[in-house]
């Protein structure tokens, strides 16, 4: 296989580069050290920087500038070109916001989204045959069970 695709959800992102949080890290060190390879659309970035903003997380304009950054440096414009077959008729999130990612897992024919947002996760059954839906912690185990 080549170096799994993966699109991160917002709430991935912070997880992995905000908040460092302890069950992440082993993805962000496979992003970091080239071993997966997450993809970005204009749509993803505007959203990760918007909600950079957002008061709740009191980052001044130095660290979001930073964290927008990171972000960008460890990920790659996502692919143009069609998504597969089995992808011509993908589902619908309840949450709008969120369908911006199953479109670029799909336009990039992305192995995994990363994500914990329930409405996301509820498609895992219905994205099947395009792209898989995990958790943080569930990507990190099925990379850990990849072969070398």
């Amino acid at each position: 296989m080549n170096k799994p695709l993966l699109v991160l959800d917002t709430n991935a992102v912070l997880d992995l580069l905000h908040f460092d949080d302890a069950s992440a890290r082993p993805l962000r060190q496979a992003l970091e050290d080239g071993r997966v390879r997450c993809v970005v659309s204009e749509a993803t970035l505007d959203e990760w920087r918007r909600v950079l903003r957002y008061p709740a997380f009191s980052l001044d304009a130095t660290r979001q500038a930073a964290l927008f950054e990171r972000y960008r440096s460890l990920s790659s414009p996502g692919s143009p070109h069609a998504p597969a077959p089995s992808c011509s008729r993908l589902p619908r999130c309840r949450d709008a916001d969120d369908q911006k990612f199953i479109e670029l897992a799909a336009a990039a024919r992305a192995h995994v989204l990363v994500s914990k947002d329930r409405a996301v996760l509820r498609l895992r059954r219905r994205c099947a045959p395009c792209f898989r839906i995990m958790t943080p912690a569930e990507t990190v185990g099925w990379l850990g069970a990849l072969p070398a």
